[in-house]
């Protein structure tokens, strides 16, 4: 059935391509697709990037290459026999065949060329992911039933999984990354592998975790993903504290805990990560600050001590700080949005949009998103609020430039007419001139009114009054 889709959709169109596969065979040298690559041709998935593996060595690679396309190759890879080149507008990464052998608790592999593509193919993770195929005949060389798991929709290891695993655990992520982006089911056989090795995780390097883990949280399916990696024991060594969600349980009117409650919000949200994992992290906090009174369940300050849990979870996986500065503005507002009724004053919706500022959008996203009440009542009612608190944001910002108010008095101004040095006496007075801007009873511009008010600001305000 899928004999020859690689050579008819690429060699046909592509006219340097062929050439480069032709030059190989004149050579005496064996080529074929392999991986990925036939994997998403098979599923029809789009993919620019074409994995080959090749008996031939990387200095023969360059040269065949250097023939075609003679200022499109890099060799970062060059070492592991792999030459990258881009060809017809296709980035193509061509590996001589390799031999693993991993020493006893080594995560580096003894990494040696081999002779036969079934050999490099035995070295592989998953079986969807060890075919080949001939690209000038169009021949399946398939000996682990690569094909016959695609067609079943399951992610299996080739051959002894706990070997698999042992050889590389960060391998065991790379099983529920592949289930979440295809849709696949993990096989029993392999999935039992990874509980008897989840815990050689620890040995993976942060890095490689928190790539795995964004990849996850980016695939179709990021609640099931993260769900995977709670059952299979991952998480322990990914985010500890997302197992304490497990049997947090909300009021009546709610999913049954904050486990499930978050995978939906998850799974709502859109494919960006800075807003993933806000919905991941977003009531991080609730295990910690749940308490019960009078018969009622509250969470008080969940939001404020959930953005300070996830900084401190993102810095521990390293990701970058523009990821986790808006991560952790967020998670400490996301209450903001919920708790919206209809007499908030115009003054508390423009320090909404000042406060948010860039983020407004991800924070009204995450806050739909985190509607899952089981009465539909409740959802209707939540959901028209949103929407009627989206529109006052929309209106205002139409009628005034909001993020750019702030107070008509700036900090040399201040020290003027208070005659005083610098010091946090300025933002105290700056803060207050600014709510008053926003609340409408002062203008921007209007410096004297200004004066006045913050005049009368510091004589009420204790140790701020003008130096004699």
């Amino acid at each position: 059935m899928h004999k020859g889709v690689i050579m008819i959709d690429l060699l046909a169109t592509h006219e340097k391509l062929k050439k480069l596969i032709a030059s190989f065979s004149r050579r005496s040298k064996q080529i074929y697709v392999v991986g990925g690559s036939v994997r998403d041709t098979i599923l029809q998935r789009e993919h620019i990037d074409i994995d080959f593996a090749t008996d031939a060595r990387p200095e023969l690679v360059k040269t065949l290459v250097a023939e075609i396309e003679p200022e499109a190759i890099y060799t970062v890879g060059e070492r592991f026999g792999t030459i990258g080149a881009i060809v017809d507008g296709r980035v193509l990464e061509i590996t001589t065949f390799r031999s693993e052998r991993y020493k006893p608790y080594s995560r580096k592999p003894d990494v040696s060329f081999g002779t036969s593509l079934e050999g490099d193919l035995s070295r592989r993770d998953f079986t969807i992911n060890a075919i080949a195929q001939n690209p000038l005949t169009g021949e399946m060389i398939d000996p682990y039933n690569g094909l016959k798991d695609i067609k079943a929709r399951v992610i299996r290891a080739v051959g002894n999984a706990d070997e698999r695993f042992t050889e590389d655990p960060l391998r065991m992520m790379r099983a529920v990354r592949f289930a979440a982006q295809l849709g696949f089911d993990i096989e029993s056989g392999t999935a039992q592998a990874i509980l008897r090795n989840h815990r050689e995780l620890r040995l993976v390097s942060q890095e490689r975790i928190t790539d795995e883990m964004n990849k996850i949280l980016l695939s179709p399916n990021p609640g099931q993903g993260v769900r995977r990696l709670c059952d299979l024991g991952m998480m322990e060594f990914i985010v500890p504290e997302f197992l304490e969600l497990r049997g947090t349980e909300q009021d009546e009117y709610h999913h049954k805990d904050v486990f499930e409650h978050t995978l939906i919000v998850l799974d709502r949200v859109a494919p960006d990560l800075r807003l993933r994992w806000a919905a991941l992290l977003h009531d991080i906090a609730k295990p910690v600050t749940k308490v019960i009174a009078n018969g009622e369940v509250h969470f008080y300050g969940h939001d404020i001590v959930g953005a300070e849990m996830a900084r401190s979870i993102m810095l521990r996986l390293r990701l970058d700080r523009s990821t986790i500065d808006v991560v952790h503005k967020l998670v400490s507002m996301h209450q903001r949005t919920n708790l919206y009724e209809s007499s908030w004053t115009e003054g508390a919706i423009r320090r909404l949009i000042r406060d948010a500022g860039d983020e407004l959008g991800f924070l009204l996203a995450l806050s739909r998103a985190d509607i899952t009440s089981r009465r539909p009542r409740k959802v209707e009612y939540a959901l028209s609020q949103l929407a009627e608190l989206e529109e006052r944001i929309n209106r205002l910002i139409e009628q005034e430039e909001v993020k750019a108010l702030k107070s008509p008095l700036d900090g040399n101004e201040l020290m003027a007419i208070f005659n005083r040095p610098p010091g946090p006496w300025i933002k105290g007075v700056k803060e207050y001139l600014l709510s008053k801007v926003l609340d409408g009873e002062l203008a921007p511009d209007d410096k004297e009114t200004a004066r006045k008010m913050a005049e009368e600001f510091v004589t009420r305000e204790r140790g701020i009054g003008k130096k004699e």
